[in-house]
C-alpha cells in the first residue's frame, strides 16, 4: 500500500515550498529565528513601558516573533516597539473576541479562556522574558519553568531557575544562548 501526502503551502509534486512561502519564510529560517513569550502585567508606568518597548525592537532586529497576552500594559509596549522594527506579534487573548487585541498585534488568537490563557502563552514560546508583573506574570513564569522553557527576567519576581538580567538586549542575549542560537 502506498500513501501519499501533501502538507499546507507545499507542492504536492515536487514537496518544494511555493515561491511566496519561500520568500516569507526564508529570512526567519535562515536567522534561526524563535517565538518568545513576554510576560509582564497589565497595568504598568512610563518606565516599565519603555523597557517593554525596547525588549520588542531587540526582539524584531533580531528576527524573533513576539508572543504575548495581546492586552495593555507591558503587552502593549512590546508588540508596540516589535512592530517599529517590522516584527510579528501574536497576542493569546483571554477573551472570545479577536477586536480585543491591542493594535500592534499582528495575529490575534481569541480563546475565551480567562486567565488560563497563560498556559497558552509560554506554551506557545520558545522561551520567555518576564517584565516587572504581579501574580498573574508569577503563574506564568512557574508555568514556563515547569514547561522546560529558559526564562529570562527584567525587573520582576525573585524565582529560582529564573535569569535576572539587566537590559532588554541582556535579556534577549540570555535567551538566545539558553536556546543554543548564540
Amino acid at each position: 500500500m502506498s500513501v501519499s501526502t501533501t502538507r499546507i503551502g507545499r507542492d504536492g509534486v515536487s514537496g518544494r515550498f511555493s515561491a511566496a512561502t519561500d520568500r516569507f519564510y526564508s529570512d526567519r529560517v535562515h536567522r534561526r529565528a524563535m517565538r518568545v513569550s513576554v510576560i509582564g502585567g497589565s497595568s504598568i508606568g512610563s518606565e516599565t513601558a519603555a523597557v517593554a518597548e525596547a525588549l520588542g525592537e531587540r526582539l524584531a532586529e533580531r528576527g524573533h516573533v513576539v508572543v504575548c497576552g495581546g492586552l495593555g500594559g507591558v503587552m502593549a509596549a512590546v508588540c508596540r516597539g516589535a512592530r517599529s522594527r517590522d516584527g510579528e506579534t501574536i497576542g493569546i487573548l483571554p477573551t472570545s473576541d479577536r477586536r480585543d487585541a491591542n493594535p500592534h498585534v499582528t495575529v490575534p488568537v481569541a480563546t475565551g479562556l480567562g486567565h488560563a490563557r497563560n498556559a497558552l502563552v509560554v506554551m506557545n514560546g520558545d522561551a520567555a522574558v518576564a517584565v516587572d508583573g504581579g501574580s498573574g506574570t508569577l503563574s506564568e513564569i512557574g508555568l514556563a519553568l515547569a514547561q522546560g522553557r529558559p526564562v529570562a527576567g527584567l525587573d520582576t519576581h525573585d524565582v529560582e531557575g529564573v535569569e535576572a538580567v539587566g537590559s532588554p538586549a541582556a535579556a534577549v542575549e540570555y535567551v538566545e544562548r539558553a536556546a543554543g542560537l548564540d
